[in-house]
């Protein structure tokens, strides 16, 4: 679970430390606070794509590290270790992104890419923004829902590769049946490429320590000039320069009679001074030596780069893309080139690869079935209990005439809000409040499934109020009982159910704006609580009425 997160100069967040309990951890706060900011800074440390525009305005950069305790979860450890990253049993993810766009990332201290450190936030953290109903209106995300919930997520992997092994030997088979001057010239074309491409030879993060290696050889002439300015003021000027100042002051010094210990030490002090700045002197003068321009090697970068640029526009893609692309090419190419192969060969493996397939299809189809009814009976009664008790959801799974990367069905949420009316697709719905409330229900019913121990709901409760809000917040207190749940609320009912409660706040001066996050107490909370009740003015009945549902939840 998240132990605790640190924050600096992200968005308005000047600096921001927070640690981190089990349960429900409500996040409130006025609007334009930046009650999001949180999830938005936790997002970055799962791998989320980012731009200059995080970092706080006069700052060189932001920072953002979460520390996760993972001892219960071994299938986190075992992914550290296959990597080398573990460590202990703790987590700590981090990203640093820099006024100029750059990002870096880093697991348990060690360097590490993107996709990296999404991949392992994907098994650390889920979050549930205000919007997800907008992606479960897709029939892509439904699908995907439904198997990650079935835990089907690795047998429709398999289905998809499978797939793909088919589709290729099905093509090779078709272009061997039909070769012709269309096929000859797609293999020439692919030759010449692939044959380009292992010219250029591009290695694996070349061209980013190419870059870096380009920019030290740039700037070695004005390393040397401050280099030559420094040790001149120590020693070398003839106009006066810290040694021959600091000689006369020794001399002028110990001239002085009587000799006191106060002057003796002032002697001891210069003495030492002297040293220190002939010996600083004598380490420029190292330096200087080390620093060679070599403009035959730069040269000699500026080509290689200038080759790696030129190939990425002539292959219309980006210089990281490169590698990639041979690959792709390399293995279409092959894929072609096999063609050699007999007919019946390939037409013998073609028949085995979509027996396989189905079969492995045929299986998905069967335990979707079975996750479909779970699925949706389960999220008919939560729906059921946020205010709309009339309504049916159904998962529709639609055989299709041939199977697919997806398996052999379509999937679809079917939902009829009130009795008579006929099922009909979710992405049909009008209501928005209820799109909100079916969506937060399929959520919750999937979050109790998860094996993944952190939750971030932000904000999904808009649209809802009243008893549907209590029903809600009981919800996400039932989740965190399992684990660890974040809700970012603007509503007093969910707040409530919170067994830890953070409230952020702005801070507007002349000089910046800064988002501070405070962790309430109990008096503290009840203000909060009666300040989503009923506005800035607090009355004594909402004070009341805040404590009244604080002291219902501990009663639950």
């Amino acid at each position: 679970m998240l132990t605790s997160i640190a924050i600096a100069n992200f968005a308005i967040v000047e600096s921001l430390e927070l640690e981190f309990k089990k349960g429900m951890t409500v996040i409130s706060g006025e609007t334009g606070a930046g009650k999001s900011i949180m999830v938005d800074a936790l997002s970055l440390c799962l791998g989320d794509r980012t731009d200059a525009a995080v970092v706080r305005h006069g700052q060189k950069k932001a920072d953002i590290s979460a520390s996760f305790d993972i001892q219960h979860y071994p299938h986190v450890h075992r992914w550290l270790s296959e990597r080398d990253l573990e460590q202990d049993q703790h987590c700590i993810l981090r990203r640093v992104i820099s006024k100029e766009g750059r990002s870096k990332a880093y697991i348990n201290g060690r360097p590490c890419t993107l996709s990296d450190l999404k991949e392992v936030g994907s098994q650390l953290v889920d979050i549930h923004g205000q919007h997800e109903h907008q992606s479960l209106l897709k029939k892509d995300a439904q699908r995907q829902q439904l198997d990650a919930y079935g835990q089907l997520t690795e047998l429709r992997r398999s289905v998809s590769q499978q797939y793909t092994t088919w589709r290729q030997l099905k093509d090779a088979l078709s272009a061997q049946q039909n070769r012709s001057a269309e096929f000859d010239a797609k293999v020439q074309l692919l030759s010449y490429q692939a044959q380009e491409l292992q010219q250029l030879d591009l290695k694996e993060g070349e061209i980013e320590a190419l870059e870096e290696e380009q920019a030290f050889l740039s700037n070695i002439a004005d390393s040397q000039f401050k280099a030559y300015q420094a040790s001149g003021l120590l020693v070398d000027s003839d106009e006066g320069n810290v040694c021959s100042l600091l000689h006369q002051a020794i001399n002028s010094a110990g001239q002085i009679r009587p000799a006191t210990k106060a002057l003796e030490d002032a002697l001891d002090m210069m003495n030492a001074a002297l040293i220190q700045a002939q010996e600083a002197a004598d380490s420029l003068h190292h330096y200087q030596d080390t620093l060679e321009q070599d403009p035959e090697r730069l040269t000699d970068i500026e080509q290689r780069l200038s080759d790696i640029y030129d190939t990425a526009r002539k292959h219309r893609t980006l210089p990281e893309g490169l590698l990639s692309l041979r690959e792709s090419v390399e293995a279409e190419l092959d894929g072609l080139q096999g063609s050699e192969e007999s007919i019946e060969a390939l037409k013998e493996k073609e028949e085995q690869a979509y027996e396989t397939l189905t079969a492995l299809a045929t299986t998905l189809t069967e335990k979707r079935i079975l996750a479909t009814d779970d699925l949706a009976q389960k999220v008919e009664e939560q729906i059921h209990g946020l205010g709309m008790p009339h309504a049916r959801f159904f998962i529709q799974c639609q055989p299709l005439n041939q199977v697919t990367a997806h398996g052999f069905e379509d999937i679809e949420y079917m939902i009829a809000s009130n009795p008579g009316q006929p099922a009909q697709p979710l992405r049909k719905v009008a209501s928005g409040g209820e799109l909100s409330r079916i969506s937060l229900g399929i959520q919750v019913v999937t979050a109790h499934t998860s094996i993944i121990p952190t939750l971030v709901f932000d904000e999904v409760d808009v649209g809802i109020s009243g008893g549907t809000a209590e029903v809600v917040g009981r919800m996400l207190r039932s989740v965190g009982q399992r684990g660890q749940v974040f809700c970012v609320t603007h509503l007093a009912q969910v707040a409530a159910q919170g067994n830890q409660h953070l409230r952020v706040s702005k801070q507007v001066t002349e000089e910046a704006t800064s988002s501070q996050v405070q962790q309430l107490q109990e008096q503290d909370r009840t203000q909060e609580v009666a300040r989503l009740l009923g506005g800035l003015e607090l009355t004594k009945q909402t004070l009341a009425h805040a404590r009244e549902m604080l002291g219902n939840v501990h009663l639950q």
